[in-house]
Formats: C-alpha cells, structure tokens, sequence
C-alpha cells in the first residue's frame, strides 16, 4: 500500500480542481482562493492525469527511479495548493515531466514499439506546455500541449491493444498523425491558424483510426465490465472528434463558448472518459486491491455525459448560462459519484473477499495505463 502515497496528491488534485469548477462557474464552493481558479486546467492535467500515468507507467518499468515522476508531479499539485510561489509548483511539474520523459527510454528499450513512441511525444509535450506555464505563457495557449499530451498518451496505449487484436494495421500512421499534433503545437503559437487546423486534422484523423480498429467496437457487443469499458471507450471518441471539428473549422479558442467546448471536450469527455472505463484496471494493478465490477459503474459515466450535453449542447452552443451551469454542476456531480463508488467497490472487496478464486469480473494487475480484459 506504499503507493497510495503517490495517489493522494493526484487524489487532493481533482478534488481541487472540482472545487475550482464550481467557482469558475458561479457557484459556492467549499474552498475558495484566488489561485484556484488560475491554476483549474493545469492541476487537473498535470497534477492529477499526469501523475495518474506517471504512477502506472513506473509500475510498469518496475524499477524505484521511476517513482521519481509521480512524486515530482504530485509534488507540484501540492505546491500549486500551497501559499508557497506559484514557480514552485511550476518547477516541481516540469521537473515532473521531463522525469516522465526518461521513463518511457527504458520502456522502449524494453519493446522498441512505436506504440512507446507515441506516449514518449505525450511526454514531451506534457514537458513543453508545463516550461511554457512556466515561462509566462498564458494557460490558454498552453492548453492545446496538455491536450495533445492526453491525446498522445491514450492513443499509445490504445495502439498496444490494437496491435495485438488487429494485427497493427495502420499502427505506422498513429506515430505519424501524433508528430503532426507535436509539430501543431508549436504551430499554435507561430501561425495560430495553420497550427489549431493542424490540430484539428491530426484529432480527426486519430478518432477515425481509433473507431475502426480500436478493440471497444467488438467488446461493447459483450458483456460485464468488457461492455462497460467499450461503452465508456466510444462516447469518449466522439467528444474527442467534436474537440478536433472545433480547432479544424473555428480554429484558436481562448475565451467564449468556443474555449469551453474544446477543452471539456477533451478533459471531460475524453479523458474522464477514458478514466472511467479503466479505473476498474488501473487501481488493481497500481494499488493491488480487487474492484469487482459491477453495473453501478454505468451511473457517473452516464452523467458525466449528460452533463457535457447540457453544458455544450445548450449552454455553449445556445448560449443559455443556466444550462452551462447545470452540466458543470452535473459533471461535478459524476467525478465524485465515481470516486465515492470506486472507494465503496473496493473496500467492499476487501472487507469480504471472495473464497478460492478470483470473481469473474474482478481484474488483476495489468502492466498497462489503458489494457483491458479480453472480450
């Protein structure tokens, strides 16, 4: 259970940034400073995604140096939190990430996969968006690196599942469209236009690849936690092509309606997402205690998307400020729901563990971020 030191400050970090979404909409919040609203994105990015992968990812290399990642992030999340200098936090993520960065050398040493490579470019632009934070970059403008990070990463490890289940093909062009979402990045802050299209592209032309090779389009016709985990997996890829349409036909969105689609899009419904479906697989394998699924798992997940229907369907796109907050309210709402289940689930289990073998629908350890059970 020494890992559950490296899950706190992830941990701390989302319910900090809940916190912040709540006073960002308008409503009461139980903490309130003048910070937490600044730093909404990036302590929810980076100190909390972020140091959930790093932790996954030393794990999976099975050597102590590779804790050094999730503790420097988690690190920064609680500087970010603290009265101390906001550089300090910013020191502790990049630090964090550039760690990250050397994890993944090892890994693929290990396999020489491009799928590595493609998580390795996640990294390096987790790296980059934090050393611009850093340097008086506004959060905007560095958000479409902390995108593409998540974007890189999932994609990696979806592309080891798809490799094994069809054969890697089109794994060549994964490691290519996620080189453009790097040349894009830069692109965005020297010719916004050609980058954020760029962006756009890349993004469509991932969800394409993803919705026809991806393994979830067999599962989702199965049953149990396999089911669950393809249901979350599709809606996840539709709100990641509504992020891709904006930045290809609208281009740069740093305030309005826009900006709150785009990013909510990819941190919500993609990544949350993402998050959701694989919590079930990532806890067990990083903290070793057993999550048996079971059907209640499908109520955050259904209101999460609820409330992102809500908040871009109506309050973004028709510009009703009741209904934005109603499905800010609502996706508050399922993060908790989902963290309060997932606490239940496991101390259920252990407080009444199952004789002999292991259930049916329980899930081992798994050496990967994004692996699922096999349908």
């Amino acid at each position: 259970m020494r890992r559950v030191i490296f899950v706190l400050p992830a941990g701390l970090a989302l319910l900090a940034g809940l916190d912040a979404a709540l006073l960002l909409l308008g409503l009461p919040a139980p903490l309130t400073t003048e910070r937490l609203p600044q730093i909404h994105g990036v302590l929810l990015v980076l100190g909390f995604v972020g140091t959930v992968i790093a932790l996954e990812r030393a794990v999976a290399l099975r050597t102590r140096w590779g804790f050094a990642a999730p503790a420097l992030l988690g690190a920064g999340a609680l500087a970010l939190l603290s009265p101390a200098p906001l550089v300090v936090g910013q020191v502790l993520l990049v630090a964090g990430c550039g760690a990250l960065c050397l994890v993944y050398v090892p890994l693929w040493r290990r396999q020489r996969d491009d799928a590595v490579l493609v998580q390795l470019i996640g990294a390096l632009l987790a790296t980059g968006g934090a050393l611009l934070w850093l340097g008086g970059v506004g959060v905007a403008d560095v958000l479409p690196w902390l995108a593409c990070f998540v974007v890189a990463t999932i994609a990696g490890e979806r592309l080891e599942l798809a490799r094994i289940a069809f054969l890697g093909r089109g794994a060549a062009l994964i490691l290519w469209v996620c080189w453009a979402l790097a040349v894009g990045c830069v692109a965005t802050l020297l010719w916004p236009a050609v980058g954020y299209a760029l962006l756009g592209a890349a993004v469509l032309v991932l969800c394409g690849w993803l919705a026809v090779h991806d393994v979830a389009r067999r599962t989702i016709r199965s049953t149990g936690l396999a089911r669950y985990m393809a249901a979350c997996l599709l809606a996840a890829y539709v709100w990641l092509a509504v992020a891709g349409t904006i930045w290809l036909l609208a281009g740069r969105q740093v305030t309005g309606p826009g900006y709150d689609a785009v990013i909510h899009a990819i941190f919500l419904g993609f990544t949350i997402s993402m998050i959701m479906a694989h919590a079930p697989v990532i806890l067990p394998a990083v903290l070793r205690v057993r999550l048996p699924y079971t059907p209640l798992m499908y109520g955050p997940a259904v209101l999460l998307h609820l409330g992102l229907l809500v908040r871009l369907g109506l309050g973004d796109a028709r510009d009703l400020p009741v209904a934005h907050q109603v499905g800010g309210i609502l996706n508050v709402a399922a993060l908790l729901a989902f963290v309060v289940l997932m606490l239940g689930v496991g101390i259920r289990a252990r407080l009444a563990p199952a004789p002999g073998a292991r259930p049916r629908d329980a899930v081992g350890p798994s050496p990967s971020l994004l692996e699922e059970t096999a349908p």
